[in-house]
C-alpha cells in the first residue's frame, strides 16, 4: 500500500471523514482537531518508523493528505540516505 493510501485510511477509520481532497486543509475543514493531530503524529511515527522534532509540528507538513505524504516521503528518503 502507499504512503498516501495508507495514511488516507488511517485518516478515514480514525476520524470517520471520506469526503475531503488531497489538498483540503484539515484543520480549516474540521477533518482533524488539535487532539487528532497528536494521533496522527504518532500513527506517523509507529507505521512508518520516523521519528518528529517538535519543529516539524506544523502545518507545513502535517495540514493536508497531500502535505502529510509529502513529508513522509521525504523523511523515508532521508533515513535511507543516513
Amino acid at each position: 500500500m502507499s504512503t498516501r493510501d495508507t495514511l488516507r485510511t488511517f485518516i478515514v477509520d480514525t476520524f470517520f471523514v471520506d469526503d475531503f481532497a488531497d489538498d483540503d486543509s484539515f484543520l480549516r475543514k474540521g477533518l482533524i482537531d488539535s487532539t487528532g493531530m497528536m494521533e496522527l503524529v504518532a500513527f506517523i511515527e509507529t507505521e512508518f518508523h520516523i521519528k518528529l522534532d517538535d519543529k516539524e509540528l506544523v502545518p507545513e507538513n502535517l495540514d493536508s493528505l497531500s502535505r502529510v505524504v509529502a513529508f513522509v516521503d521525504r523523511k523515508k528518503s532521508l533515513a535511507k540516505a543516513s
